[in-house]
């Protein structure tokens, strides 16, 4: 058997190059992958931190791009109260239910995709107060997994920003909640618990982005795509699986 913390290693190598590639996921793939060997609350405390090394340096290099008035006003306020709100809730759910909600996130995220990119359906608009309850949910599935893109990128469904306004409201989002769960891991002692292992994987968030970046213009992005697509939904089928009381 590989030993799951090296398992991990390649989850994140592999994560990272996607991300280059494609823009999007890093931890949302690394989370899906590692979690077939170890436990979700296990790996937060690592795969976050490495997240915030990348998300600030982006958001940092895009941040003339942010629509700061979307951020404040929609955004940020409901993505941090449920990020709190979802970090308050980890404690008192087992290991197999983290692992069966978030399977049950990644194959409907996956799956959502993969019906939109096929079929070629556009995205319809929702109400404002649709859009808040989801920027809400958003942010607990990103206290409980700081997975909380899917759910945000259907809530901001309609919302008329362009590509580059997007990407660099949405990396200052990931920005300021994964700092501030990083904080919140620092105070509750795993991040320091985790400090070896998360030094001895931050080259390899350096190597896969430089290896995504090569790939970059080198793969179709849509074909790509659809792969990491169907492998995420594979992923989280079995994570659901795995997870349930029928197969455990």
């Amino acid at each position: 058997m590989i030993d799951p913390w090296l398992w991990l290693g390649l989850a994140i190598l592999l994560a990272y190059t996607i991300e280059a590639i494609t823009g999007f996921g890093s931890i949302v793939i690394a989370l899906s992958i590692g979690a077939m060997m170890l436990p979700i609350q296990d790996m937060l405390p690592i795969l976050v931190p490495l997240n915030v090394f990348m998300s600030g340096y982006l958001t940092w290099k895009h941040h003339h791009h942010i629509d700061w008035r979307l951020l404040a006003t929609l955004i940020l306020p409901l993505m941090l109260a449920g990020t709190l709100t979802g970090y308050l809730l980890m404690p008192w759910l087992g290991a197999n239910s983290l692992k069966l909600l978030f399977g049950v996130l990644v194959t409907w995220f996956a799956g959502k995709e993969l019906w939109r990119l096929l079929g070629g359906h556009q995205a319809r608009p929702h109400s404002l107060m649709t859009s808040r309850c989801v920027t809400f949910a958003a942010g607990i599935t990103h206290g409980l997994f700081a997975s909380g893109g899917p759910l945000l990128v259907y809530a901001m469904a309609g919302i008329q920003l362009d590509k580059s306004r997007t990407r660099a409201t949405l990396l200052s989002v990931w920005f300021t909640l994964n700092l501030t769960l990083s904080l919140l891991y620092l105070f509750d002692g795993s991040l320091m618990t985790n400090a070896r292992q998360l030094l001895w994987y931050l080259p390899l968030l350096v190597i896969g982005v430089f290896v995504g970046e090569f790939l970059h213009h080198r793969l179709h992005e849509d074909h790509f795509r659809r792969a990491v697509y169907g492998v995420l939904l594979i992923t989280g089928v079995l994570l659901i699986l795995r997870a349930s009381p029928l197969f455990t």
